[in-house]
């Protein structure tokens, strides 16, 4: 078990480095223990979070912009302060539709991240 010393326990968002993702979307893992995981995730107009598919339990918080959100086949446009949830092993994705910012929440934490 990891106690707090090992963990960054207070996220300095201007600490933590953009990783560029490439077509218009970078994020930052803000921290993770192998339980939970938080990430920032922005888009450009335009563009899109690929339909896939995870085991994890995803909530994702809309910090800003507008997207439109497909989950499992249902879509819905959703604005800032706008959240929605996503069961394991649904297909899922999102198109940017004005620049905006995503809080993704996973668990377990995405191992493919780090």
């Amino acid at each position: 078990m990891e106690t707090t010393e090992n963990l960054k326990v207070f996220i300095e968002n201007s600490s933590i480095p953009w990783e560029d993702l490439g077509q218009g979307v970078k994020r930052k893992i803000l921290a993770y223990d192998e339980r939970l995981m938080v990430v920032k995730v922005e888009f450009e107009k335009g563009a899109v979070g690929v339909v896939h598919q995870h085991h994890h339990t995803q909530i994702t918080h809309i910090d800003s912009g507008l997207f439109e959100v497909e989950i499992n086949g249902d879509r819905k446009i959703l604005k800032g302060g706008d959240a929605f949830f996503i069961p394991p092993n649904v297909m899922h994705g999102a198109v940017c539709l004005e620049p905006g910012i995503l809080i993704d929440v996973f668990s377990p934490m995405r191992e493919d991240f780090v």
